[in-house]
């Protein structure tokens, strides 16, 4: 201020011989202004008076006193003054609103950048780690967050003092802001803010400095704590909406199989149990024919009775666990082989033909579990389709892949969709069992990061593709 009045001093010295006192009246003006836009309401009123006094001093005559001889220079006196306190007064009031202005467009992009932040939070913890920093950049501090369990109960919130995380409990019980300028708690000294409404509190805020008279700062975080808690109620929301969808999908695991005892198992049972019977009652009087055909027909209904139970367990035991598969490194002709010979028993024509390269990759996999896909694809292909099957190994960029191949009336495309889920079976003539096979195997290839691929044939058919990645071969010496 003093260096301002001694500038216009100086200028208007200097300029003393060549303008007018009206223009030297003006440089002390223009001094008052930069002190209003600069300094406080009380140390521009003081630039205002002194620049008067200074004006009446060094260029009213007469000169070097502070006597005003007339009228007329006292008017001007006067008027200078009043003019300098208004423009003082109305600078002051410019530069508050501007810094206000400024301060809210701040608030405005803070809360957007954490609102754009929020979006993607995944995790509780990330919603504390934004809130507390977004909190620190706003208010002087110190300032708290901690956020609730379902009951309403602070987690992460060890470090806090006793009386602030009684403050958050009771503003959470309340559900309103507790502190100065709010008309609850006002002798506290600091706000109280809860994350969210009354039934979807998710936890509470404890901000400081809180002033009374500062409305726009307690709404600022107000605003800050209602972002975070529209996250962390969203987390919430989500963690009960995978649970309900977890439980939803056992609940229907869980009728898939009852289903499959209700019908698939009970229907071979039966027929088991029929047959038995009749050998047991009626022995000698059937042939030995008849009594061949109720052993082949035991036999059969237990093949398949042990084929669908298997199944159902396999599927239930991949897709509700969390079961880690014993996998090795293992060669896939050795798998293929072993495959088929098994399936070859059921294969009097020697229908299926292989076609398994030399010096494949090793893939890290369980060996059962892969046996159990092939034998159900390959079983598939036997029991709907009359033609050659093949079976095709094959390598590509990074992958195996395990082709079976046949000739059969193939598979429509509304069933493309669907024949990979469980209890869906085609309409194939002669299909029976629980319609569990290719959901198996859908689900034994995505536990080894595999997939499984239907296409048709040109020509009929169908074409289940199994790929599996390949990963680095280990040195020949780790193998067993």
């Amino acid at each position: 201020m003093a260096l301002l009045l001694a500038a216009a001093t100086a200028t208007g010295l200097v300029l003393d011989r060549h303008v007018s006192l009206t223009s030297l009246a003006m440089v002390y003006v223009l001094a008052v202004v930069i002190a209003s836009y600069r300094l406080g309401w009380i140390e521009s009123t003081v630039c205002a008076v002194g620049a008067v006094t200074a004006l009446n001093f060094f260029f009213m005559p007469p000169r070097w006193t502070f006597v005003v001889d007339t009228r007329e220079n006292f008017i001007a006196l006067a008027t200078m003054l009043v003019v300098a306190l208004v423009i003082s007064r109305l600078a002051t009031g410019l530069r508050r609103e501007t810094e206000t202005a400024r301060l809210n467009e701040r608030r405005a992009r803070q809360l957007q950048a954490l609102a754009t932040e929020l979006a993607g939070v995944g995790s509780p913890e990330e919603v504390l780690v934004l809130g507390r920093a977004a909190l620190s950049a706003a208010f002087a501090g110190p300032c708290s967050l901690a956020l609730a369990d379902a009951n309403n109960e602070l987690i992460h919130a060890d470090a806090l003092d006793t009386s602030v995380k009684d403050g958050m409990r009771h503003c959470m019980v309340e559900a309103a802001v507790l502190g100065p300028g709010t008309g609850r708690w006002p002798g506290l000294n600091a706000w109280y803010l809860p994350l969210g409404d009354k039934g979807q509190v998710t936890g509470a805020a404890c901000v400081q400095p809180a002033l009374a008279a500062d409305e726009d700062g307690r709404q600022h975080a107000q605003a800050l704590c209602s972002l975070l808690a529209q996250a962390a109620w969203r987390l919430r929301l989500t963690s009960s909406m995978l649970a309900a969808q977890n439980e939803a999908q056992h609940k229907q695991l869980q009728n898939t199989f009852l289903a499959a005892i209700s019908h698939d198992l009970r229907t071979p049972l039966a027929a088991i149990v029929g047959a038995a019977s009749s050998l047991q009652t009626q022995r000698d009087k059937l042939s030995l024919a008849e009594q061949d055909r109720l052993l082949g027909s035991i036999a059969g209904e237990a093949a398949h009775l042990s084929t669908v139970t298997e199944n159902t367990l396999q599927l239930v035991r991949l897709t509700t666990s969390a079961h880690e598969l014993q996998r090795d490194w293992e060669a896939m002709e050795e798998i293929v082989g072993a495959v088929l010979a098994r399936v070859r028993q059921r294969d009097p024509g020697r229908r299926i033909k292989s076609s398994v390269p030399e010096g494949l990759p090793l893939v890290r996999a369980d060996p059962v579990l892969l046996a159990q896909l092939l034998g159900n694809l390959l079983e598939n292909a036997l029991k709907y389709s009359e033609g050659p099957i093949d079976l095709v190994v094959r390598t590509g960029p990074g992958e195996l892949v395990v082709s079976v191949k046949d000739r059969g009336p193939g598979i429509s495309e509304a069933e493309q969709h669907t024949v990979f889920e469980p209890y869906a079976r085609g309409d194939h003539p002669g299909s029976r069992g629980a319609g569990l096979g290719l959901a198996v195997c859908r689900a034994i290839a995505q536990a080894h990061g595999g997939r499984l691929t239907l296409r048709r044939r040109n020509g009929g058919g169908s074409n289940f593709s199994l790929t599996l990645p390949v990963e680095a071969q280990p040195p020949q010496g780790d193998l067993p």
